[in-house]
């Protein structure tokens, strides 16, 4: 999956716990939280969508590490296979 790719999909799982969020003006480093105001319940459901989308489990000590769209982008880059695809949702 490129760069793109994970952004958009990222992006997305954002968007079904923040709908009304402008994913367009995101401050990549910026916490989502600051940026958006989302509660951690959002916030926990915005990980297990990107477990979802991606096929992945995140542990729950890594949680503060996606944060942000940054934070999520590096992490992802480091935890999913080079070749791996986005499963159909």
């Amino acid at each position: 999956m490129n760069e793109e790719e994970l952004r958009s999909e990222v992006l997305k799982a954002l968007k079904q716990v923040a709908p009304e969020a402008d994913t367009v003006t995101l401050v990549s480093e910026q916490t989502f939280r600051d940026q958006l105001g989302i509660d951690s319940i959002d916030y926990l459901n915005f990980i297990v969508g990107l477990e979802e989308r991606l096929g992945l489990r995140i542990a729950e000590i890594d949680y503060p590490r996606l944060s942000s769209l940054a934070g999520c982008l590096g992490y992802l880059r480091q935890h999913l296979p080079a070749a791996g695809t986005v499963p159909d949702p």
